[in-house]
């Protein structure tokens, strides 16, 4: 898998909004590209709730915020991954990917990793990348160890739990 065939495509805040509320119709009336059943998942539908909040109230985030990882060979939603926000004031951002069940362990959550390594070193208000990773999340473990990400420590999410730290200055 490439990130040439797979890119991030943003979706407007009518989506999202669908998205939260577990409106697939809806979502799809708004949006740019065919979404998937998995969109409205109970997994994906928590991403989708903080993103629509901030997709409102923080309206510069909306280019940066999760959106649809789209395979453009396949034509087909895959899953989802953004930025969980834009650059704060150290230039930090932090990378988020999910990848839908049907489509795992074919490379799109490398594919994900290697556009969001890509866009943050391609932006000038970028310093550090960062990913946060469950420590019982082997497969994102051992994705983001191969690549020269340095482990940073930990920290609590209130809704992922304990989260291990991993940053790439870029």
């Amino acid at each position: 898998m490439t990130p040439g065939r797979v890119r991030i495509v943003q979706l407007p805040a009518e989506a999202i909004i669908a998205l939260a509320d577990g409106d697939l119709a809806g979502a799809n009336a708004a949006s740019p590209v065919p979404l998937s059943a998995w969109m409205v998942s109970e997994r994906s539908v928590s991403t989708w709730r903080y993103r629509a909040v901030q997709a409102v109230e923080t309206p510069a985030d909306l280019p940066w915020i999760t959106g649809v990882l789209w395979d453009d060979e396949a034509e087909v939603a895959v899953g989802q991954s953004g930025f969980h926000a834009a650059p704060d004031v150290d230039g930090m951002v932090e990378v988020g990917y999910g990848v839908d069940p049907a489509y795992r362990r074919r490379g799109y959550a490398r594919a994900a990793l290697e556009i969001a390594i890509m866009r943050a070193q391609d932006d000038p208000d970028v310093r550090t990348l960062r990913a946060t990773i469950s420590p019982d999340n082997e497969a994102s473990l051992a994705l983001i160890r191969q690549y020269p990400f340095v482990h940073n420590g930990e920290q609590w999410d209130e809704e992922d739990g304990l989260e291990l730290i991993y940053e790439l200055p870029v």
